[in-house]
């Protein structure tokens, strides 16, 4: 740098310290002009990509950028100096420092924002959705923070030999000693990125647990049962159990059943119907698809018949399938379709004596 501005520091004679304030000012300005235009350039091209993206992008550059202007200005000003080796060797690895934890700041910040974003304009099919984004955010703090200590011992001239087989040398122990937790975060980890389930959906597991799933964690998953009763269940056991998402597949409606029986002889016809009339003119059902009805079998002592009808959300169930029952069983009432129930008759051979 020095012997670059040789030809202007000439005019300013052997003064070594006026040289280093000329050489800082002009670093300053010459660093303060590059820094703008990367910023222009990084906003302008990432505004293309994406709307408002680079706008946020600029904003976090601003501040990193601001201080590598002045820690260039001031390594350059250091090296102008007649400083001994060592504090010129400190004052650079300082600097280096300092740089480092600015910018490592700032890749935080840009990863996240552009996880976010990904996060928004996500597909059905997008490993980076709004369930897998907090799995992705600290996978991104960890590796920055990582390489970040790394740079920074590299720049002290510290060797890590022995702090990596320390570290080796713990990992093994740690792993041992909580094999159960790393087997929770592993599958929290599967779950987050597989997303066999979200949250607000209602889940039946195979212990027969059935419930709301209001938080997934690293660790664990929560369901609250239709008790107000909260359920925490390690991600192990999530992972290794069969799971019915009752919310899943093309959309969140339920298709709820009502199994009933009439008596031999009643007119099927008429029990269509008026299954039909208690599946319409209940609020809860939906129109699309549409109720139906099925003559499954013949039982033993009726017709059994079934209603089929969908409801808008699964936990709705048992307060529309008790109001189809009750309807059910008036409209029945009404209209003389009897329902048959289990019959005993007892037949006395002989009488006791006396």
């Amino acid at each position: 740098m020095k012997e670059t501005l040789q030809p202007i520091l000439s005019f300013l004679g052997e003064q070594p310290y006026i040289q280093a304030a000329v050489i800082f000012a002009l670093v300053l300005v010459v660093s303060k002009v590059i820094a703008i235009l990367v910023q222009r350039a990084v906003k302008g091209l990432l505004n293309r990509a994406v709307p408002h993206l680079g706008d946020l992008a600029s904003n976090v550059l601003r501040l990193p950028l601001a201080w590598t202007v002045f820690l260039v200005a001031t390594s350059a000003t250091i090296s102008s100096l007649p400083l001994p080796t060592a504090a010129a060797d400190i004052g650079r690895s300082l600097i280096a420092s300092l740089m480092i934890v600015f910018w490592s700041t700032a890749l935080v910040r840009l990863l996240r924002i552009f996880i976010s974003t990904l996060s928004r304009r996500a597909g059905p099919q997008s490993v980076i959705r709004p369930q897998t984004q907090p799995l992705f955010d600290n996978v991104v703090v960890i590796l920055v923070l990582g390489l970040s200590v790394y740079l920074v011992f590299q720049t002290w001239n510290i060797d890590m030999t022995a702090w990596l087989a320390s570290a080796g040398i713990i990992g093994i122990a740690v792993g041992f000693a909580a094999k159960d937790t790393l087997a929770n975060l592993f599958a929290g980890v599967f779950i987050l990125a597989d997303a066999p389930y979200k949250i607000g959906d209602y889940v039946v597991l195979e212990s027969g647990e059935r419930g709301k799933v209001t938080h997934i964690g690293i660790r664990s998953t929560r369901l609250l049962t239709r008790d107000d009763v909260e359920v925490t269940i390690p991600n192990s056991i999530m992972g290794n159990t069969r799971v019915v998402n009752e919310s899943g597949g093309p959309h969140e409606k339920f298709r709820s059943r009502v199994q009933v029986s009439v008596a031999y002889g009643s007119d099927i016809d008429q029990v269509r119907e008026v299954l039909m009339s208690v599946a319409t003119d209940d609020p809860g059902v939906c129109e699309d698809p549409e109720p139906r009805v099925r003559f499954r079998t013949f039982g033993a002592s009726g017709l059994d018949f079934e209603l089929l009808c969908w409801i808008d959300n699964p936990e709705l169930r048992g307060r529309v399938l008790d109001a189809l029952n009750s309807a059910v069983y008036k409209r029945f009432m009404e209209a003389g379709i009897e329902i048959p129930f289990s019959k005993h008759d007892l037949y006395i051979k002989q009488m006791p004596e006396g």
